[in-house]
């Protein structure tokens, strides 16, 4: 009894290490830019095919093709952020969630065109390698998920508090007016937060194909949660999509085991109904209003 407990709650936290990974972009463009991203599934999807190919093409194992799919991604995100997102940043919410909506069926279509709708993996010698620890047993391709999304949110709290960039990035996110007025260049602020933004679901599409399937609508299977995520760790909030990820990786797992794996999704949906009542502005957000203008 009390290992399959440890054995779930173990599960459950490498999970929500991969539900942190996806949403950590998620929160970072929703806080500075102020738009709700909805390609950002379809960025995965695309991180996922490109470390597909360079797999099938040049042999490169995911580990290694992360380190060309994250720049791949930083570059695709600042395209998008100069091309789709400037033009409309004063427009009204409406025009911004349609756009970034349009931008998701577009980019699904484009890639159903070009390489249907079949289902795509790659074979790692390591894909279902786990470390044993007594009974208890740990999956190896999402222990190494788990370390870089623990590492990323580390490296983003030093980012945020010692670096002049960080710190322009945080002073955009709480008041773009004022930073304006500090000789700040918010464009080029929005520009580099949609690029990392896009970068990090970009290290997430590549770990995740020793784990998942790659198809046109892979996102759509994790971007609802990834909204759940951030919904909980409060809008804007990088620390908060982390640990929003691991308590909804946890949630996810007790529920599929203790109750009925079709019914783990439901709950976790009910948290998140419970939280836009209770707590709007999540478990580490600043207050009413803070998901327009938090950035811890």
């Amino acid at each position: 009894m009390a290992i399959n407990f440890m054995q779930v709650i173990i599960s459950g936290l490498l999970l929500g290490g991969i539900y942190a990974l996806i949403s950590i972009g998620l929160t970072m463009i929703f806080g500075v830019v102020r738009i709700v991203n909805f390609a950002h599934g379809e960025f995965l999807m695309l991180a996922m095919y490109a470390t597909f190919w360079m797999f099938n093409l040049f042999q490169l194992d995911p580990y290694v093709a992360v380190f060309i799919v994250t720049p791949l991604l930083f570059l695709i995100g600042v395209l998008v952020q100069r091309v789709f997102i400037q033009p409309i940043l004063n427009a009204p919410a409406t025009v911004k969630i349609f756009s970034t909506l349009g931008l998701s069926i577009v980019l699904q279509n484009l890639a159903l065109m070009f390489w249907k709708a079949d289902y795509r993996t790659v074979q790692t010698s390591y894909q279902t390698s786990v470390i044993n620890l007594g009974t208890l047993v740990i999956s190896y391709p999402r222990l190494v998920a788990f370390i870089v999304a623990t590492g990323i949110n580390i490296a983003l709290f030093f980012f945020f508090k010692r670096t002049y960039m960080g710190k322009a990035i945080r002073a955009v996110a709480l008041d773009r007016g004022a930073a304006m007025l500090m000789g700040i260049n918010v464009y080029n602020i929005y520009l580099l937060a949609f690029g990392l933004g896009t970068a990090f679901v970009g290290i997430a599409g590549a770990l995740l194909m020793p784990i998942y399937y790659v198809f046109p609508t892979v996102g759509s299977l994790f971007i609802l949660t990834a909204f759940v995520v951030v919904i909980l760790g409060g809008m804007g909030s990088v620390l908060g999509a982390f640990i929003g990820g691991l308590i909804i990786g946890l949630v996810e797992a007790f529920a599929g085991f203790y109750l009925d794996p079709a019914l783990k999704e439901a709950v976790y949906f009910i948290i998140f109904i419970l939280i836009l009542v209770l707590k709007p502005t999540g478990l580490f957000g600043l207050g009413r209003g803070s998901e327009e203008v938090g950035m811890r």
